[in-house]
């Protein structure tokens, strides 16, 4: 059933996760609430594409609604919990990268396609991460006219760009700062849609790290996260049959271990999805049970064995991030 679901609180068992029901709130945008944000999850909503916030304190049915042109991609929270930055798409497609408080106000552009600091030319921006400092943003962009995409990093004044992988022929996807900054790992492959290896490119030196065995993996569906304290990553893969599962695995020395999903439900069409660190010990994906159903943030317990419920976070979401940890 698709429409957007309440959060009721508690965990939901596997055969609860299909059911949902009418928000009070239709989803016009929560105003700046009760709670000043802290901790919690910055999405955007499938219907209006605007970014949202919404604080682990406050109500989850009512976030707070940060912007209101429309047209905004992938929000990501700054370490300090102060700022999201994201990726607006214009009608004829141009993308930029803008920010925004989180406790709203105006919206600045960072920095633009075919912006003169890109001596290649950048457009089709994606997926922007703050450094661990603030200082800095990394993102995917496609370099002049080419079908496989690089990483970029601005400082957040605008100034200073730079393309981290540049004369590759490997794309690149969402990247993710180990918690010192001095290395990202991202997904990597022949193109967004087979990003069937993990890279780990040091920022201070030193060849990219490929690991290119993912298991049962096919190729990373969205994005690689890395944990709280650098020891393990998170990612979304995608299987043979096209569905997508939520997988943690250990990060040493540059390099991924064995994958292990992180939890046991939802029939063939389910996706596990978007995944981020919620905590030391806990991943938050989006899942969505059906080809066109309304998806929401769930949390889940990496524990050693896969877990069969989770909890639900944020009703009708998509593209989450969290932040600060």
């Amino acid at each position: 059933m698709t429409g957007m679901r309440v959060f009721v609180g508690g965990v939901l068992a596997v055969g609860l996760l299909g059911g949902c029901e009418a928000l009070d709130d239709a989803g016009g945008g929560g105003g700046i609430g009760d709670v000043d944000f802290r901790r919690g999850f910055a999405f955007v909503r499938e219907d209006d594409r605007n970014v949202y916030v919404v604080d682990d304190a406050g109500d989850p049915n009512s976030p707070q609604r940060l912007t209101s042109a429309g047209g905004a991609y992938w929000p990501s929270v700054s370490r300090d919990g102060r700022s999201v930055v994201f990726v607006t798409r214009a009608t004829n497609g141009a993308t930029a990268l803008q920010t925004v408080p989180t406790t709203g106000g105006t919206v600045a552009t960072l920095f633009g396609a075919n912006d003169p600091a890109c001596a290649r030319g950048c457009s089709n921006f994606r997926t922007p991460t703050f450094s661990p400092d603030g200082r800095s943003v990394v993102f995917v962009f496609s370099p002049g006219n080419s079908s496989l995409t690089s990483l970029g990093r601005v400082n957040t004044d605008g100034s200073g760009f730079q393309e981290l992988t540049p004369n590759t022929t490997i794309a690149y996807g969402a990247p993710s700062f180990v918690p010192n900054g001095s290395a990202l790992v991202a997904p990597a492959g022949s193109g967004l849609q087979q990003l069937n290896q993990v890279a780990y490119v040091p920022l201070t030196g030193g060849s990219i790290l490929y690991t290119s065995s993912l298991g049962d993996v096919v190729a990373v569906a969205n994005r690689v996260v890395v944990s709280p304290d650098g020891t393990q990553v998170a990612l979304d893969g995608r299987g043979g049959s096209g569905s997508v599962r939520t997988y943690v695995t250990s990060l040493s020395n540059g390099r991924l271990g064995a994958l292990r999903r992180v939890t046991s439900y939802g029939g063939a069409s389910a996706q596990e999805t978007w995944p981020m660190w919620t905590g030391a010990s806990q991943v938050g994906f989006l899942f969505a049970d059906s080809a066109g159903s309304d998806p929401g943030i769930y949390r889940a317990t990496v524990a050693a064995a896969p877990s069969n419920s989770v909890t639900l976070a944020v009703p009708s979401a998509a593209e989450p991030s969290y932040g600060p940890l």
